[in-house]
C-alpha cells in the first residue's frame, strides 16, 4: 500500500471459528489495534459465532472452503480470506491471528510497499515458508490462490503441511512474496523467553523493535501471563506485562 492511499481503506481482518477462542480474544485484539494503529480503520471478524463480540467489530460469515464432505478443513479455512469478493469489502487487509499481542505501533504494516507481505518463519529461515499470523494483501487480488486450492485440494494437501506453506509457495512462484522487517513480528516462544538456564530466573521480555508478539505452539497469552508452559520446549516464568497490552 502506498502512503497516499486513503486510511479509510485499511481493514483489520481476523477469523474465529469453533470454540477454541472466546469472544474476549476478538475484543482484546480490537482494543490493541485501536491503541496501536494511527488513523481510521475497519475491523472485521470472519466468524461462525458472533455472540459476545463488541459492537465496533463487524462480524461476517466465514466463506465456505467448498471441500468435499468429510474432508477436515483445519487451518486451511484461512485461505477463504482470498475470496474474489469477500462480502463486498474493498481496500488493503491486514490479517491478524486472534492470539497475537500487539505491543507497539502497527501503522507501518500498512505503509511498507508490496503486493503481499508475511512473517518469514523463524524456525527454518532458509525456507520460503511464511508464518500467516500476520499478512497483508489487497482484498480480491489473490483469488487465484483460493481457486487453485479448491480445484487441486487433494494434491495440495498431500504436498504442503498447512495453509501457510501452500500460500507462501504459491505467492513466491508469482514473484510477489515479501517478508516483514524481521524485528517487527517476534515469536514469544523463540524471542521472548530467555535462553536456558536463565529462563528459570529471568522473566520473558519484549525484544527490541518488536511490534507484534506471535504465539504459536502450546502457549497462548493467558498462559504466558501466568507462566504456564503447557509442555513448551522451554519453561518460562510469568510475564505480568502481558496484561498491559492484552486487554480491551
Amino acid at each position: 500500500m502506498s502512503p497516499s492511499q486513503a486510511a479509510s481503506d485499511r481493514i483489520i481482518l481476523c477469523m474465529k471459528w469453533g470454540t477454541k477462542y472466546g469472544p474476549e480474544y476478538v475484543n482484546r485484539l480490537y482494543g490493541m489495534v485501536a491503541r496501536h494503529l494511527r488513523g481510521p480503520f475497519k475491523f472485521v471478524c470472519l466468524t461462525d459465532r458472533s455472540e459476545g463480540i463488541r459492537p465496533k467489530v463487524q462480524c461476517l460469515p466465514i466463506p465456505e472452503l467448498k471441500l468435499p464432505v468429510g474432508i477436515p478443513e483445519r487451518g486451511w479455512t484461512k485461505l477463504t480470506t482470498f475470496e474474489a469478493d469477500l462480502h463486498g469489502l474493498q481496500g488493503t487487509a491486514l490479517f491478524l491471528d486472534l492470539d497475537v499481542v500487539i505491543v507497539d505501533d502497527i501503522t507501518p504494516f500498512f505503509e511498507v510497499p508490496g503486493e503481499f507481505l508475511i512473517i518469514h518463519d523463524w524456525k527454518r529461515p532458509w525456507r520460503i515458508t511464511g508464518n500467516s499470523s500476520v499478512y497483508r494483501f489487497k482484498l480480491g487480488a489473490h483469488a487465484d490462490v483460493l481457486a487453485k486450492f479448491r480445484r487441486e485440494h487433494e494434491a495440495i494437501r498431500a504436498k504442503f503441511r498447512n495453509e501457510q506453506a501452500y500460500l507462501s509457495d504459491e505467492i513466491h512462484q508469482q514473484g510477489k512474496l515479501q517478508y516483514w522487517d524481521a524485528a517487527w513480528c517476534a515469536s514469544y516462544k523463540y524471542h521472548c523467553i530467555p535462553t536456558w538456564p536463565s529462563n528459570y530466573w529471568k522473566p520473558p521480555h519484549i525484544p527490541q523493535g518488536a511490534r507484534i508478539l506471535i504465539f504459536h505452539g502450546v502457549m497462548n497469552p493467558p498462559d504466558a501471563l501466568a507462566g504456564r508452559s503447557n509442555g513448551n520446549w522451554r519453561k518460562a516464568r510469568p510475564a505480568p506485562w502481558i496484561a498491559e497490552h492484552w486487554r480491551e
